[in-house]
């Protein structure tokens, strides 16, 4: 992998997932000025963002710090380009089928069918290039989209609130993004298969910690909830502020016990499946 510095110079290999059963890898020819061209400028969350394909800051500043954490923010000036084109191109929502896609559902230890029920797969363009991505819908008609390499987002960015019919459910469960959420599926699933009780409550996806605010309106319609935030100080900050806005009036449950010494719950599903393969 090559160091940011590197990429700076000219050295540039990216590498995107999902071109139709394989992946994608483009290397630039070795110049004194690097030939990107966006008709923008902007700093280095900018050029990551357009590298990584995703205006997902977290995942960003994630990637940043693993590939150069002793680079300093500094600035840019492109070449001309259409800066009003979409990120995602002649984009279709089609539903999960993508081997390749599957495969890496199945090696986060995601349940096929339940993943299949609940995702759908989208396929588009990215300069010039099709790709492919689970995408899970949101409450505003948006997708949250990722593959083995990327994840980002297909505005608008919102929660996804999975409401169940009939009987209107006093309790919700809620998750930082959708992983956690399959994985939870995947887990009760396991545990019981004859009688799961998917449908006993309603769910909320933050689809991002930053949208804790968004979920607190909704919230208010429940009598308890239960949070499965990562175990890291993000999460705990989500679950303070859903305590402070409820925690008098309201079971407010820190689920994260459950899976204590792992990051979070997909990582506990991974880890389970591991022991029974022992």
């Amino acid at each position: 992998m090559l160091s940011m510095e590197s990429r700076m110079r000219g050295d540039m290999q990216v590498r995107f997932g999902g071109r139709y059963e394989e992946t994608y890898c483009r290397k630039a020819a070795r110049r004194l000025v690097p030939s990107l061209r966006l008709g923008k400028g902007g700093g280095i969350i900018e050029l990551a963002a357009h590298l990584y394909a995703t205006d997902h800051v977290p995942y960003i500043l994630k990637r940043i710090a693993e590939q150069a954490p002793h680079v300093r923010p500094v600035s840019f000036s492109f070449g001309k380009q259409n800066s009003f084109e979409p990120s995602f191109q002649q984009l279709e929502i089609v539903p999960l089928s993508s081997p390749a896609l599957l495969a890496y559902l199945q090696g986060r230890g995601i349940n096929m069918e339940l993943a299949k029920r609940e995702c759908s797969e989208a396929r588009f363009t990215h300069n010039g290039k099709r790709y492919f991505a689970i995408a899970f819908p949101n409450g505003s008609g948006g997708f949250e989209v990722r593959n083995r390499y990327f994840k980002g987002c297909i505005a608008p960015k919102e929660i996804s609130h999975i409401r169940q019919s009939g009987k209107a459910r006093n309790t919700c469960y809620v998750f930082e993004g959708f992983m956690d959420y399959l994985s939870f599926l995947t887990l009760r699933q396991e545990s019981c298969p004859n009688y799961p009780e998917l449908d006993g409550q309603d769910y909320i996806v933050l689809n991002s910690v930053s949208n804790v605010n968004k979920a607190l309106y909704p919230l208010g319609s429940y009598e308890r909830i239960h949070c499965f935030f990562d175990n890291d100080h993000a999460g705990m900050e989500a679950l303070r502020q859903i305590r402070k806005e409820y925690g008098r009036d309201l079971y407010i449950r820190d689920a994260s016990q459950t899976y204590s010494g792992c990051k979070d719950l997909n990582e506990y599903l991974q880890k389970q499946i591991e022991r029974k393969m022992r």
